[in-house]
C-alpha cells in the first residue's frame, strides 16, 4: 500500500505541475499578444507646443510614467526638485509647472515657493495622490495652486469649497515601462498575493480569512502586519517592509490571485483626513495590478465600473464571505481566471495609460 501511494503521490504531483505549467504557459503566451496588439493600435498623442516643469514625489512607480507621458505630450520637459523649484521656475520660465502630491518629501517653504513662481506669471497645478487620506494636509496646499487635480471623487467638491476655482476628478493610471506582463520564476509563485501596509480594516479582513489562507501558498508584504490576531500562522507567509517596485512586479505576476483592498478613510492613527471624507474612487494599484496580466480580486469604489468590467475584466467582493468564496471558485477555475486577467490588461494597456492621463490633464488646463 505504501509504495501505491508513493507512486500516485508521484503521478499527482506531475500531472499538477504540468496543469500549472500549461496554465502559467497560456497566460504567459496570452499577455505578450496583447501587448503586441496594443503596441500596434497605439493612438497617437498630439504633442503641444509647451514647456512643462515636472516636479515630482517620490513614488517612482507613478513619477516615471507620468515624466514619459508628459514628453510624449510636451515640446519640452523638465523634471526639478520640491527643494529648488523656485530657482529652476525662473530659470527655465514654463507654460506649466506640475506637481505631484506636494506632500511628504516637499520642503518647509514648498508653499511659499509655489506663491513666488506664480507670480512670475508661471502657471502651476497640483496632482493629488493620496486623497482623501491626508486632507489635514492638502486642506491648506490646494488653494495655493492654479489648478487642482485629484484621483478622488470625493474631494472635489472640498477644494472648490475651500476656494480652489479649477477643480478636476482624474485618476492615475499604470506605467507600463514598470508595470508589465513578466515570465517568473516558482520563488514568486504563489496562490494569493496581497502587498500593502496593514491598515486596520485590512487587518480584520485577512484575520476572517485566515482560515482559507493557511495551507494554500500566500504573499503578503508590508507594515504593521504584527496586528493580525493570526500573525503566528501567517508569519511564514509575511515579507514585512517595504518592498521594491520591481518585486512588487513580480510577485504580481507569479500570483494566481491578486487582492486590492483599499484602506479605509476615517479619521485616526492611520489616517489624517482630519475633514473625515469618504473613499470613493480606485487607488493607483488597481490600474498596476492589471497592468501586470494579474488577475485582481478587489473591494469595490464608486468609480470602479467607469475603468473595468467587474465580472470580464476584474473580479470584485463585499465581505470576507464572498472573498473567501471566490478564491476558492477562481483558483479551481483557471482558464476563467486567466481570461479575466488578459481581459484587464488589455483594457489598462489601451485606456489607462499616463499618455492618455496626461493629454486629459494638459487640455482640462
Amino acid at each position: 500500500m505504501k509504495k501505491d501511494s508513493g507512486k500516485r503521490s508521484r503521478t499527482s504531483g506531475r500531472t499538477d505541475g504540468r496543469r500549472e505549467g500549461f496554465v502559467r504557459g497560456w497566460r504567459d503566451g496570452a499577455c505578450r499578444a496583447a501587448v503586441a496588439a496594443s503596441t500596434a493600435s497605439a493612438s497617437r498623442i498630439t504633442k503641444r507646443p509647451l514647456r512643462i516643469l515636472y516636479i515630482p514625489q517620490g513614488f517612482d512607480a507613478i513619477d516615471e510614467g507620468v515624466a514619459a507621458a508628459l514628453r510624449e505630450c510636451a515640446a519640452e520637459v523638465k523634471v526639478g526638485k520640491a527643494d529648488s523649484m523656485r530657482e529652476t521656475a525662473a530659470a527655465m520660465q514654463p507654460d506649466l509647472m506640475l506637481v505631484l502630491n506636494g506632500l511628504h518629501v516637499f520642503p518647509e517653504d514648498h508653499l511659499e515657493q509655489v506663491d513666488d513662481i506664480r507670480s512670475m506669471g508661471i502657471k502651476t497645478a497640483i496632482w493629488f495622490a493620496d486623497d482623501p487620506y491626508v486632507t489635514e494636509y492638502t486642506a491648506s496646499i490646494a488653494p495655493r495652486y492654479d489648478v487642482v487635480f485629484t484621483h478622488e471623487l470625493s474631494t472635489v467638491p472640498f477644494y472648490r469649497d475651500l476656494g480652489c476655482d479649477r477643480v478636476h476628478y482624474l485618476p492615475f493610471a499604470a506605467y507600463p515601462g514598470i508595470f508589465k506582463p513578466l515570465a517568473v520564476g516558482p520563488e514568486y509563485w504563489s496562490d494569493v498575493c496581497f502587498i500593502g501596509q496593514g491598515f486596520w480594516n485590512r487587518i480584520r479582513m485577512f484575520d476572517e480569512i485566515a482560515d482559507e489562507l493557511s495551507g494554500r501558498r500566500v504573499f503578503i508584504a508590508g507594515g504593521l502586519w504584527e496586528r493580525l490576531n493570526h500573525f503566528s500562522r501567517l508569519a511564514p507567509s509575511i515579507r514585512s517592509g517595504w518592498l521594491p517596485v520591481e518585486d512588487s512586479v513580480r510577485f504580481y505576476n507569479g500570483a494566481k490571485i491578486v487582492i486590492n483592498l483599499h484602506r479605509t478613510a476615517e479619521p485616526g492613527k492611520d489616517n489624517r483626513n482630519t475633514y473625515g471624507l469618504p473613499g470613493r474612487s480606485i487607488n493607483p494599484r488597481t490600474f498596476e495590478i492589471n497592468a501586470c496580466g494579474a488577475f485582481q480580486l478587489t473591494d469595490k469604489r464608486e468609480d470602479l465600473s467607469t475603468y473595468f468590467k467587474p465580472g470580464r475584466e476584474i473580479e470584485t467582493f463585499s465581505s470576507a464571505a464572498e472573498l473567501t468564496a471566490k478564491i476558492r471558485y477562481y483558483l479551481q477555475h483557471e482558464e476563467q481566471r486567466s481570461r479575466i486577467a488578459v481581459r484587464g490588461l488589455l483594457r489598462t494597456l489601451r485606456d489607462h495609460n499616463y499618455a492618455n492621463r496626461l493629454d486629459r490633464l494638459l487640455s482640462l488646463i
